[in-house]
């Protein structure tokens, strides 16, 4: 006990260090020129570049996600780098809003008000276990924190330790090479325990979370708990639903099953955007199509899990699912699937609408290659069932191109719990560009109102002040030598 008490007050130890490090550097970073946020960003997509093949063979090591995938992750992860650099120079960080004085006595009076956005740094961002690169070290939330000027704490995900520590040993170089404090990208390797002191580090000014809904939760919590609580940006969960209406199918059946089965499988399934709900109807057509996701399904090349937590994580989750009254199982696992080492059979169940709306533990997001059908009898059920789904990232909407009563009514219920609505294609595969929103309500996100994805999540680290009646010299401090 002494020993495990010693080893926790030395990992508190590190991190109050690595904060103070960060909070040093904080405020000179902050009032840098925006030009040495873009060059930093610029110079840490290079450095992924130059190592790209090292660290995809090492990334693959400890994920089994095989290099292709990998290959397109860092290349997306250098992109957005490279995309926020560009943003930083067009004055996204700087960006101000004036309203000259005008002579008077309220209300048509008023002095004059310049609104500015000021960073909230530092960030404590936790790592995820899916993205190894993207949502990673030096990921989106990373990526994100830096254009906004914040200093940023790394608490590296345990499914890809030695990955993480070569990421940051880069990043750490390119800071040195730039003549920047090592403070701006921190780095702690944390127990559980150990992350809810960081988060409740009175220095320590936001915090950037994707995982899993317990884990999210317990951090949320403590952020709450704090004297001066501070915004927590949680990503913690979706089922996704996908709806197939019956326009969707008017063609053929396998060529959809097949899509969608692919998209199931995707990197075994652990993916925050897989979907996990598909809405059918309970017609011949829908059974043709349910018996070809089965076939396509089945097919599908899986590979092992990202750890044994989560793979243990898939085969509870999916044996809750079957349980359950009046759940048909359409896939099944395998013998030897629920062994770690192995690749875990993808899985398909089958429910009727109006069960799947009273039983709210078939609502829960199984995190793997498994999906549940529903079947619905119409569009009422169709509305029925998103209507209690909590809330989710995505919804995609299959056939639902005609102008009618039935499809806006389709639309406006996807809307109300999603954060992204697909008209085509499958939700797995999220666009970085200025137009994306990675996010929804509870559990899907802790804050809907932003994204994790895309160059609008620079937003969640600038806080907004209104200065009155400044002199130039206040309001040009906060452009940062940017051009607006």
């Amino acid at each position: 006990m002494s020993a495990m008490l010693e080893a926790g007050t030395s990992n508190f130890a590190a991190i109050d260090a690595a904060v103070a490090r960060s909070y040093g550097a904080q405020v000179d970073y902050a009032a840098a020129p925006h030009a040495v946020r873009s060059t930093l960003l610029r110079g840490l997509a290079d450095a992924l570049g130059r190592d790209a093949a090292s660290l995809v063979a090492l990334a693959n090591e400890e994920t089994s996600l095989g290099a292709g995938r990998l290959n397109g992750e860092l290349a997306r992860t250098a992109f957005q780098l490279r995309g926020f650099a560009d943003r930083v120079d067009a004055g996204i960080a700087a960006r101000t809003v004036d309203d000259a004085a005008v002579a008077g006595a309220p209300p048509a009076g008023r002095p004059h008000l310049t609104r500015v956005f000021a960073p909230l740094g530092p960030v404590a961002m936790f790592a995820a276990s899916n993205f190894p690169f993207a949502f990673s070290v030096l990921g989106g939330d990373t990526a994100s924190a830096l254009a906004a000027g914040c200093a940023v704490i790394v608490k590296p995900h345990s499914g890809h330790p030695e990955l993480s520590r070569r990421v940051h040993a880069l990043a750490a170089g390119v800071l040195r090479e730039q003549g920047l404090p090592e403070g701006v990208i921190g780095f702690v390797e944390a127990s559980r325990e150990a992350a809810v002191h960081l988060v409740s580090h009175p220095d320590v000014g936001a915090v950037a979370f994707t995982g899993s809904y317990q884990g999210g939760v317990a951090l949320w919590k403590a952020v709450n708990a704090r004297a001066r609580p501070i915004p927590f940006y949680g990503e913690l969960g979706s089922i996704n639903p996908l709806v197939v209406t019956p326009q969707a199918l008017t063609q053929d059946v396998e060529t959809p099953a097949a899509t969608l089965a692919a998209s199931i499988a995707l990197g075994c399934g652990q993916l925050c955007t897989s979907p996990g709900v598909i809405v059918v109807r309970a017609d011949g057509t829908g059974t043709r199509f349910v018996e070809a996701l089965a076939r396509s399904l089945a097919a599908q090349k899986t590979h092992a899990m990202l750890t044994l937590a989560m793979h243990r994580g898939f085969e509870r989750a999916t044996e809750h699912i079957a349980a359950q009254p009046g759940v048909v199982t359409r896939l099944a696992a395998q013998a030897g699937s629920d062994d770690a080492d192995h690749a875990p059979t993808p899985r398909l169940f089958e429910i009727d609408a109006q069960s799947f709306v009273t039983n709210a533990a078939l609502h829960e997001e199984m995190f793997g290659p498994a999906a549940l059908v529903v079947r619905a009898r119409h569009d009422a059920d169709v509305l029925d069932v998103l209507t209690v789904v909590e809330g989710t990232l995505t919804v995609t909407l299959w056939g639902a191109e005609a102008d009618t009563p039935a499809n806006r009514a389709l639309a406006a219920a996807a809307q109300r719990i999603a954060g992204r609505v697909l008209f085509r294609g499958v939700p797995t595969g999220v666009a970085v560009c200025d137009a994306q929103q990675h996010g929804g309500p509870w559990p899907a996100s802790t804050q809907p109102q932003t994204t994790s994805v895309g160059y609008a999540a620079i937003e969640r680290f600038l806080r907004p002040v209104a200065l009155q009646d400044a002199p130039a010299w206040a309001i040009d401090a906060n452009r940062g030598g940017a051009t607006v």
